[in-house]
């Protein structure tokens, strides 16, 4: 894994976007198309911004996101489908080839054998991730899964994640953030063959550290990243200050 500092979280975004779409287009010269996976909230903000401009043939990609709440419509402001329409495909000069969107308002189980079916027959090109305040990828909360090989499971979300959820916005209370959420489990998302990770703000800070000094461990799920050979993580002054402290 290498780590990449920026000096703010708009070259951030710019970089992790740039190398993502440089990744796209070089699939695309090798296979004729690419495989992406998307994540959401906040700190995509910055890099969803410049990818949804990069020359990119997207009409030759493949999108599936990472995650969607239990229950969740897309009229809800925090539904992930909603943020990735308004945020990415809606903006996007040309459509994708497609786009395999979470529906998380039915039967869970149902929704993970759906998707599993679309996505285990494909090569993941490019996994656009973060890594959330408890050290969480996707919505994989510690202690996640580091075994099952199914690519989307349902988790239960801990309550240190589901603050973070209220503390970005998306909810007015913590009773109103829901407790279950379909995720891309840990081996799904190490199987990309490039993984882009923004992570940018202070609030990140301990999860950074954690990430990148602590043991590999299912207590600190994004430390798995560091097993993966060509992960990239992208951090700004304020999510990499704690790097240096003793």
């Amino acid at each position: 894994m290498e780590t990449i500092l920026c000096e703010n979280k708009q070259e951030l975004g710019r970089n992790a976007a740039e190398f993502g779409a440089h990744c796209i287009r070089n699939a695309i010269t090798e296979r004729g198309e690419a495989t992406i996976i998307l994540a959401t909230g906040a700190s995509q903000f910055e890099m969803l911004s410049v990818l949804v401009g990069a020359e990119v043939d997207w009409g030759r990609v493949t999108a599936f996101h990472l995650d969607e709440y239990v229950g969740m419509p897309t009229s809800h402001p925090a539904s992930f489908r909603r943020y990735l329409q308004e945020r990415f495909i809606d903006k996007l000069p040309t459509p994708l080839r497609a786009f395999h969107p979470i529906h998380g308002e039915g039967d869970a189980v149902a929704e993970c054998v759906r998707l599993n079916a679309l996505l285990s027959p494909l090569a993941v090109d490019v996994a656009f991730v973060g890594i959330g305040e408890n050290g969480h990828l996707a919505f994989n909360d510690p202690p996640a899964d580091f075994e099952t090989e199914e690519p989307y499971i349902v988790v239960n979300l801990d309550t240190a994640c589901r603050r973070q959820q209220l503390g970005e916005g998306w909810f007015a209370s913590l009773e109103e953030v829901p407790t279950q959420a379909i995720s891309m489990s840990i081996r799904q998302i190490m199987k990309a063959q490039e993984i882009v990770c923004s992570v940018p703000d202070l609030r990140k800070a301990n999860a950074v550290n954690m990430t990148l000094k602590s043991p590999i461990s299912p207590q600190v799920p994004a430390s798995i990243l560091r097993e993966h050979p060509t992960a990239r993580i992208y951090l700004d002054p304020d999510s990499a200050s704690l790097l240096d402290s003793a």
